[in-house]
């Protein structure tokens, strides 16, 4: 195991786990507020969740990046291969893209649509869009397809993160474990 000051501080922690927390109630409520025959009244609240923690999670996501150039994550342990650290390099770049696309093209498709964001909308946040069909259609696309893709790399972060803890118990995932 590492020392102490290989591990990531508090903030860094609470921003990690708090978009993890909020991420992993998003995807499934994203797929399950699009079923055909779902009672109005579950769809709605669904909606409602989905948009307004988006924007939660765009502003954890700003924090989160504007709190690392502050604070650069420790190094990885030195017997980490060096593909495995430039893999997880790209896959925290790409969550993070990933991370900050899918709220920007939420927000597109809602307003885009002329729907509300409630949270935006109760601060008098005007419409950053126009309204337009085929903004709006462009936006679901992207989304949908980008909530394939966080969902996959989410996938392969935990597995990455099952492989370090259980079977290197190399200390990597002690760095973000609280």
């Amino acid at each position: 195991m590492q020392d102490e000051t290989a591990r990531h501080g508090f903030l860094t922690r609470f921003f990690h786990w708090a978009v993890a927390l909020l991420v992993f109630l998003m995807i499934p409520a994203g797929f399950v507020m699009i079923q055909d025959g779902l009672p109005q009244s579950v769809q709605n609240t669904l909606f409602l969740f989905h948009k307004n923690t988006g924007i939660l999670i765009f502003a954890l996501m700003i924090l989160r990046l504007l709190w690392r150039s502050l604070r650069p994550p420790p190094p990885l342990p030195e017997n980490v291969p060096g593909w495995q650290v430039w893999a997880a390099n790209l896959t925290h770049r790409l969550l993070y893209a990933l991370l900050l696309l899918m709220p920007i093209a939420g927000y597109v498709r809602v307003k885009a649509g002329g729907f509300p964001i409630e949270t935006l909308d109760a601060w008098g946040v005007p419409a950053l869009v126009p309204e337009s069909e085929m903004l709006a259609g462009i936006a679901k696309t992207l989304h949908f397809y980008g909530a394939l893709a966080i969902s996959a790399f989410i996938a392969l972060h935990v597995l990455a993160a099952v492989y370090h803890g259980v079977v290197r118990r190399d200390g990597v995932v002690a760095r973000m474990w609280t």
